[in-house]
């Protein structure tokens, strides 16, 4: 009778260590790596589609992006977002090998415009996904 009890509890426990991993392997393996192919192949395949976003307390995070002229949109599925819950938050984006300095908000109250900006950054998440399980969406005005 104590396995049956025992047994969920252990499932639990390997999935928590399994997710933890998989955070710990992204956030200083995988990360890291595509970083420095960011910087290293400024031309290559991925930079086409990743920029290397730089916060104000020196972290950097590789990410999808589109541009659009003066500005950057990026979907923050992760919970980095909240550092520019505020808005008019300074960042450094490398893209395509060129550093750029630039403003960062969420987009917090305006689900209209997100699906507008969605629609082109993803075209390929399916239309069925509710707007609450999509991602936040970050927007940066690049500075001249």
């Amino acid at each position: 009778m104590k396995w049956i009890l025992i047994l969920p509890v252990a499932a639990v426990g390997l999935l928590l260590v399994f997710w933890m991993g998989l955070r710990v392997y992204f956030a200083l393996v995988a990360n890291e790596r595509i970083a420095r192919e960011l910087r290293e192949t400024p031309d290559g395949e991925r930079a086409e589609l990743v920029m290397l976003l730089g916060f104000p307390d020196g972290r950097e995070l590789p990410v999808n992006y589109l541009r659009e002229g003066k500005q950057v949109f990026v979907g923050a599925d992760g919970r980095w977002w909240r550092a520019f819950r505020e808005g008019d938050v300074p960042v450094k984006v490398l893209i395509k090998g060129e550093e750029y300095s630039g403003r960062a908000r969420t987009v917090m109250d305006d689900p209209e415009y997100t699906r507008d900006v969605f629609v082109r950054l993803r075209p390929n998440v399916p239309k069925w996904l509710p707007d609450w399980l999509n991602a936040y969406l970050v927007v940066i005005d690049l500075e001249a």
